[in-house]
């Protein structure tokens, strides 16, 4: 048996040393770890990048809406071939004669042009892109809300792993404290070897517990971080978040479907990506009409610097695409399709937020049912302990009871602690569901 216990008590041994050498760790809330994340997710990164992205395409959309005016600027040499033909003085065959001659000219010129209507296919695509950036702005939003989530989630699972070392812990004192008591009676005679033997094996197993529940622990912090978006070390303790209830959690589904459908920022990208697709469509109804335009512009030009001569030019000019193969028809067809589809999207997301908010409701309710459950087992498993070891110093109970009734009353916390923060975890999908960062 010692040969056995051996190897666990030195890494028993191992592992508190290492511990002891760590320093002391920072505390970490709840709301410093969202704060973090919304400073340093890379996915809430990208989204902003994104919005940026969207952004500038509105301000190009508006580009074409707004005068366009560009300057110019040339210099050109180029040769002048001359031929002459002359009869020699005297008689004879005419004789032609050839020069090479060269010549400088200069132009500069400023033009400006401006769309003055187009039926509303520039003016479309403008609409369409801002509809576009606000969308793109929910969307961002919705990430911040799914990163929320996962803060939330990961921080309540690593609340409960250092819970569970706690409990693990109480759990290796009691055994500590049962097999000093049993060497006391087994030395005094009143109980049989045997009863050294299990408390032995109870502690070793208790502090295989504790082992596995630090692990758990910086397991659970590890996650966090990622939740963060952060690459650290685990130098942080989370701090017990308390119970907080979200507001409105009892009420029915309607009520908060009302809520969600107003707030939720999926829905909202939706909604603002339909209208952008019906702004689409309107801009390209508008290939079917003219469009409108003016130029202007002033140059001077001449063969030197000083010897420029000026002049400026108008132009008012209307296009009409009178038949282009039936492609205006095609991009009509496309878009309404399109918007259809984003139609359809729009109704199926809506009823995963009702399911959403269905099942986040009713996980509050059965976390709260377990809340008492588990409270009162974990009440009675205490009082079993406290009947046991009684029994056990009258020595009217065994070390089997005694054993038996520290499992429990473990097992009990444990529960305990899960269910707890099963509730916070529960709420926190609420939260989500009703599209609250």
């Amino acid at each position: 048996m010692k040969r056995l216990l051996m190897p666990l008590v030195m890494c028993c041994a191992l592992v508190g040393h290492a511990r002891a050498a760590e320093p002391e760790k920072r505390s970490l809330t709840l709301d410093e770890a969202l704060r973090v994340a919304r400073a340093n997710h890379p996915q809430l990164q990208a989204a902003h990048a994104q919005t940026e992205v969207s952004s500038a395409r509105a301000e190009e959309a508006k580009a074409p809406l707004l005068p366009q005016v560009s300057g110019n600027a040339s210099y050109q040499r180029a040769t002048r071939n001359a031929s002459s033909t002359a009869t020699p003085v005297g008689g004879g065959a005419p004789i032609t004669t050839t020069g090479v001659a060269s010549s400088n000219t200069y132009n500069f010129g400023l033009s400006a042009s401006e769309l003055l209507y187009d039926f509303g296919q520039t003016t479309g695509k403008l609409k369409a892109a801002r509809a576009g950036l606000r969308a793109q702005e929910e969307t961002e939003r919705n990430y911040g809300v799914q990163v929320a989530y996962n803060v939330r989630a990961a921080y309540y699972a690593c609340a409960a792993a250092a819970a569970m070392v706690k409990v693990t812990a109480e759990n290796l004192a009691n055994q500590e404290a049962h097999l000093r008591q049993i060497q006391g009676f087994v030395e005094a005679g009143t109980r049989p070897e045997i009863d050294v033997a299990q408390a032995r094996t109870d502690r070793a197993n208790a502090r295989v517990q504790v082992i596995n529940a630090a692990v758990g622990y910086d397991s659970a912090r590890a996650v966090l971080n990622q939740a963060m978006g952060v690459e650290g070390a685990l130098d942080f303790d989370v701090v017990d978040p308390g119970a907080v209830a979200v507001e409105g959690e009892n009420d029915a589904t309607e009520a908060l479907l009302a809520l969600a459908l107003k707030a939720r920022p999926d829905l909202r990208a939706l909604a603002r990506q339909i209208e952008a697709q019906e702004f689409v469509t309107a801009g390209l109804k508008g290939g079917y009409a003219p469009s409108l335009n003016a130029t202007g512009g002033l140059s001077e030009s001449g063969p030197a610097l000083d010897d420029l001569n000026w002049g400026f030019r108008a132009l008012l000019s209307l296009n009409w695409q009178l038949f282009s193969g039936g492609i205006t028809d095609g991009q009509v067809r496309e878009s309404r399709a399109s918007t259809a589809v984003l139609r359809a999207q729009y109704q199926l997301q809506r009823q995963q937020v009702r399911l959403e908010l269905e099942q986040a409701r009713l996980g509050v309710r059965a976390a709260k049912a377990a809340v008492e459950a588990t409270h009162e087992a974990a009440v009675n498993a205490r009082v079993r302990l406290g009947l046991a070891e009684g029994r056990y110093q009258a020595g009217v109970g065994n070390v089997i009871e005694l054993g038996d009734s520290q499992v429990a009353h473990t097992s009990a916390a444990a529960q305990e602690v899960q269910s707890n923060f099963s509730l916070a975890t529960a709420r926190a999908k609420l939260l989500s569901a009703l599209g609250q960062p």
